[in-house]
């Protein structure tokens, strides 16, 4: 489900807790199960944010559109498809985060 529209290409960081992130750096996707407020600091420093859960009124869809980034929610798998590092292309308009390499 898209919640920001746009289109972006970076490399993946997996983030399942905010607190102990510190290789999280700008321009990153942030791909998590769902985002709270603590992860603010990280989805200001991402390119675009893709979450396993949420709706439209989700902390990562409100987030994302206040900050202006990609936003693709209630993926189910993101978290297990893709890995740190991957090359993706998150796709806001057709609400798809497709592996480049």
């Amino acid at each position: 489900m898209v919640a920001n529209r746009g289109k972006v290409r970076g490399r993946v960081k997996i983030v399942l807790d905010p607190q102990n992130e510190k290789a999280f750096k700008k321009g990153d996707i942030l791909i998590t199960g769902m985002t709270r407020p603590e992860y603010i600091p990280l989805m200001k420093l991402a390119k675009a944010v893709v979450t396993n859960e949420g709706g439209i009124t989700s902390h990562a869809a409100v987030v994302s559109r206040e900050l202006g980034i990609p936003c693709i929610i209630a993926t189910k798998i993101a978290t297990q498809v893709f890995k740190d590092g991957d090359t993706v292309e998150v796709d806001g308009e057709k609400g798809v985060v497709r592996k480049i390499r």
